[in-house]
């Protein structure tokens, strides 16, 4: 089986799994330029990336191949190429990006109060929503675990912020706990490592 068959088969599996109602969005922060191919191939739909010069260089050569989503941390000043290559961004969480994204977005919440992590913290969130226009929905990153129920209270506060906020989207999941996320809700799940391999 060649490696887009493969790809394309665990795709289908998560697609199904996922339902009807979750958008699968294929991370391709570790995918190389010469390798997106293959994702074409297989019949991904949409793509995440990560950094916004990767995603210039990707979107030049395969722009028409995939719907292009930004799911890593926006800097005000990559916000061009964010809005010129994608069609929703994932990590809104800054008043100078929201001030030069020009795009549909989704506001990222920092609810393990980690440091290391981008993001609004929820009490600041309906102040923060008020600063850009055309928010469809949020994002969280839960703490790093072995454990996929370890994430499940911050999905599920993100879905309640989410619906005090009259937000529909919800993106939380990553490859090895978006069965967790769909559960509590999730509307994009962004996933890599278990689509590849």
């Amino acid at each position: 089986m060649s490696p887009a068959d493969e790809i394309r088969q665990r795709y289908e599996a998560i697609r199904a799994e996922a339902g009807a109602e979750v958008t699968v969005v294929a991370a391709t922060k570790y995918v190389s330029l010469e390798e997106l191919g293959v994702l074409v191939d297989a019949g991904i739909e949409v793509v995440g990336e990560n950094r916004a010069q990767d995603l210039e260089a990707k979107h030049e050569r395969y722009g028409d191949a995939f719907r292009w989503h930004f799911i890593g941390h926006l800097q005000s000043r990559k916000a061009r190429v964010v809005n010129e290559c994608c069609e929703l961004c994932h990590s809104l969480s800054s008043e100078s990006a929201a001030q030069r994204l020009e795009i549909p977005a989704l506001v990222e919440v920092n609810l393990s109060g980690e440091s290391t992590k981008s993001g609004v913290a929820p009490e600041q969130l309906e102040n923060f929503l008020g600063l850009y226009p055309d928010v469809r929905g949020l994002m969280t990153m839960p703490p790093a675990t072995t454990d996929p129920e370890a994430s499940r209270p911050y999905f599920r506060r993100l879905r309640e912020l989410a619906a005090a906020n009259g937000l529909r989207e919800l993106s939380m999941g990553t490859s090895q706990d978006w069965r967790v996320a769909v559960d509590e809700g999730a509307t994009l799940i962004r996933v890599g490592s278990t689509l590849y391999h």
